[in-house]
């Protein structure tokens, strides 16, 4: 009796077991994660459901949705060989470059920004540049695997890798510029690994560290000129019409100069929803006060809600979850024996946690206002998905990898050079 029942409770869990491979850390941190993501979001939208005369419930069961649409996503991209990533990576490519022109000219404005497109059937906003990112880091993750005897000349090696990732950039950054800088930096450090010249990886940041310093020193001398009533103000009113500059530079004036003016309303809730959470396990689940205040408290601003309901511990918890999840896919990258499924396990897993460190450094003001969600935690959304994907595909790798493990591995395309690191 003990046996059958032994056999018959446990079966249905072996066979999960057997078809969900991959590194079973990231499984688990993926649903603690999308656990977090429900709690935190079923708070955050208090306001929201208030605003549009709705129940918390509805955003409670949207984001149920997401998270089972998103796990179902991140099965179905696991059981699909890795390689096959590399045979369409150009494909994806290409079609990302059109979508990212459409959108900046046709696009769907929300707050001045031009970011997404609507599907018309399923009434869906896409973030395009999600996509493209993706489609980046596949392309790019072949090129590198492809060209590692070639990989310090300038013309054979670093042009073919930089010229994708420089127009990416270039279409993402006149709607979002800190997207833009966080795909180049996650691009440049996979070419570092990827042993790319560091010369040429210093004159990319050169040339990339123009548009940024032009920002800081247009925000320094408008502030200067407002200060004195000086007519510079107006010499520098023509750039102000281009793309979103002036909301750039407002907001890098306003993480510069925060002490000698008023605080930014959003950093001020930010501030406090901290201070409410306090040392240890803040105000509880459900408990928070400023989800009625703080703008975008369930999507871009959702560390400082963890914070305040489940305090400095419960955000702690949170950057320890990504930093297991980064150490996972270095492991995978150490342990993969060819090139095209190591660099594409890294960059996936780069992208991500420089994703979340971004947003968490805006909840807590370390760096200006950026607009990024916090990944698998923020809100669903098309921007979910394509995490959800990216960890689909980490799992792929890493599967293939279990699979290879206590025998040689089989032939594989020629994409798949040895590693070379």
């Amino acid at each position: 009796m003990n046996e059958f029942l032994d056999i018959d409770l446990k079966s249905p869990f072996r066979n999960l077991d057997q078809r969900t491979r991959g590194d079973r850390y990231i499984w688990g941190i993926v649903v603690l994660l999308a656990i977090a993501s429900l709690l935190v979001v079923y708070s955050a939208t208090d306001s929201l459901a208030y605003k549009k005369n709705e129940g918390n419930e509805i955003y409670l069961f949207k984001q149920a949705a997401f998270i089972l649409v998103g796990l179902t996503l991140i099965y179905f991209m696991h059981r699909v060989n890795y390689t096959l990533y590399s045979k369409v990576s150009l494909i994806l490519y290409i079609i990302s470059v059109p979508l990212l022109l459409y959108t900046l000219f046709f696009g769907v404005e929300v707050n001045d920004a031009s970011r997404w497109i609507r599907v018309p059937v399923i009434n869906l906003t896409i973030q395009t540049s999600d996509f493209a990112k993706l489609a980046l880091f596949m392309y790019i993750s072949r090129l590198l695997s492809r060209k590692q005897n070639d990989i310090k000349d300038f013309r054979k090696g670093f042009l073919p890798v930089i010229i994708p990732v420089l127009i990416t950039c270039a279409l993402i950054m006149p709607a979002n510029l800190s997207n833009a800088l966080l795909t180049g930096a996650t691009s440049l450090l996979l070419m570092f690994i990827g042993r790319v010249s560091f010369k040429h990886i210093l004159l990319v940041i050169a040339v990339a560290l123009i548009p940024v310093l032009l920002i800081v020193s247009v925000a320094v001398t408008t502030y200067s000129a407002d200060k004195t009533a000086d007519v510079k103000t107006s010499s520098l009113s023509s750039l102000n019409n281009v793309g979103r500059f002036e909301t750039w530079v407002s907001r890098v004036q306003d993480f510069i100069y925060a002490n000698d003016t008023e605080i930014p309303y959003q950093v001020q809730q930010q501030n406090i929803a901290i201070a409410n959470g306090g040392i240890l396990f803040g105000r509880g689940p459900g408990n928070s006060l400023q989800r009625n205040y703080l703008p975008q408290a369930y999507n871009d601003s959702i560390y400082p809600i963890i914070i305040e309901e489940y305090g400095l511990f419960g955000g702690a918890v949170i950057i320890f979850l990504y930093l297991v999840f980064l150490f996972r896919c270095i492991r995978i990258f150490k342990r993969c024996p060819y090139a095209f499924g190591a660099f594409l396990a890294l960059a996936l897993s780069f992208t991500l946690v420089i994703q979340a460190v971004a947003n968490m450094a805006v909840g807590v003001n370390l760096i200006p206002v950026t607009g990024v969600t916090l990944p698998l935690v923020s809100m669903g959304g098309s921007s979910f998905l394509f995490t959800c994907a990216s960890i689909g595909i980490i799992l792929s790798v890493a599967r293939n990898l279990e699979q290879m493990e206590g025998k040689e591995p089989d032939p594989v395309p020629e994409t798949n050079e040895p590693v070379a690191v």
